[in-house]
């Protein structure tokens, strides 16, 4: 009888063990449909999104030689009617306004009007009235997606003006600065008896310093929390996007830190809010969004990916290239392979300052030597003026 009943246990447990099995799998192959079909879902959203683009640019080249989009540190629009275009580059500290218009009248108008709007205009307001992204707003979002909407913020009124702009302040700003013997004009080889009229504005000298105090709050509170130097997240800003917070370039990455949502996009939303999620350029273009996520990213580099590298200034040098290039990239520089846990020890050998120069000379390419560069001075600037 005991001998039946163990035979019985036995039988049920091994039943049991495979029927355990057996939903496991098929919990995997479950989730492995639903990750196929979210991440085909959103190429194909991704793919709405690079038509649109290139719908609208071919509308734009009915009346420009050369349409323009927004960059890393560019922000450029157009008005509905495609034929007044404004380009803030925040790199230079200009503002290019250009309209095509078939008398000088009907020009200064045009760009009286475009720059008004571009020293007032806020990121909500641009985000809901832009014609671009009116068309991406369009596209539906897939299932699983996060999106946000985009808070309202000064672009450029902090920058150009004192206190809050009134109209008597901005008419005075626009008539200073459109100025008939300023304006240049040339003859529109898209729109026949029409002239393209153009106009370029300076911005102040501390437009840099100016923008970066708007975020001031927001990067010394994700910096404390993702115990991080604030120094280092206004450098990385800097230098990413110059504080354009339309910054959008061809990967794309979107906003100050340039976040692309297909890979720091998803390792900082599952390290801040545990769940694998891919985001949309909107929920970037929200600048609370992107510092919590830059951060997020710059500290899963040193606290992660990099936690092998012992000196702290050391990891610090390899946290900035890595920014740009990746992590596999900073063990490539030491090993020629993209095996960290074998450039480790290497770099362990090393001071701080023979790890700099190693990643100068050795790193794959120009591109994040000249970045490790750019942020290590920039960190020592922001340094002098917020501390940390």
């Amino acid at each position: 009888m005991i001998k039946i009943l163990l035979l019985v246990t036995s039988l049920s447990m091994s039943l049991l063990a495979q029927n355990a099995q057996e939903f496991q799998e098929q919990q995997n192959k479950s989730f492995n449909t639903y990750k196929k079909t979210q991440e085909e879902n959103f190429k194909a959203y991704q793919d709405s999104q690079s038509k649109a683009f290139e719908e609208y640019k071919k509308e734009l080249g009915v009346y420009w030689e050369k349409p323009k989009l927004s960059t890393k540190r560019t922000w450029i629009s157009y008005t509905e009617d495609k034929k007044t275009r404004t380009n803030v580059d925040f790199s230079k500290n200009t503002i290019i306004l250009e309209t095509i218009a078939n008398s000088p009248k009907q020009a200064k108008e045009n760009l009286q009007v475009a720059l008004a709007k571009a020293v007032t205009i806020d990121t909500k307001t641009l985000q809901d009235t832009d014609p671009l992204e009116k068309k991406l707003a369009k596209i539906t979002i897939p299932d699983g997606v996060a999106d946000a909407k985009v808070n309202a913020e000064p672009i450029l009124s902090t920058v150009v003006f004192k206190k809050m702009p009134t109209k008597k302040l901005v008419y005075n700003y626009v008539n200073k600065n459109i100025l008939n013997k300023n304006i240049k004009e040339k003859e529109s080889k898209k729109v026949k008896y029409h002239k393209i009229y153009s106009i370029k504005v300076d911005l102040p000298n501390d437009t840099m310093l100016k923008r970066s105090k708007l975020y001031k709050d927001e990067i010394f509170k994700h910096a404390r929390i993702q115990k991080l130097p604030a120094s280092l997240v206004f450098a990385i800003m800097h230098s990413e996007s110059s504080y354009n917070p339309r910054a959008r370039s061809h990967i794309p990455a979107f906003g100050l830190m340039q976040i692309v949502p297909k890979t720091a996009g998803i390792d900082s939303y599952k390290y801040l809010y545990k769940k694998k999620r891919l985001v949309t350029g909107r929920y970037l273009y929200n600048s609370t969004n992107n510092i919590t996520m830059g951060t997020a990213y710059l500290h899963i580099l040193y606290y992660r990916y990099l936690k092998a590298i012992k000196n702290p200034e050391s990891r610090l040098y390899c946290a900035i290239a890595a920014y740009n290039t990746g992590a596999g990239n900073i063990a490539w520089a030491f090993t020629r392979t993209y095996n960290m846990k074998k450039a480790a020890p290497l770099i362990n050998k090393l001071t701080p300052s023979q790890v700099y120069a190693k990643l100068l000379k050795d790193l794959r390419w120009d591109e994040p030597k000249h970045y490790l560069k750019k942020v290590s001075k920039r960190m020592s600037a922001y340094n002098r003026v917020y501390g940390n």
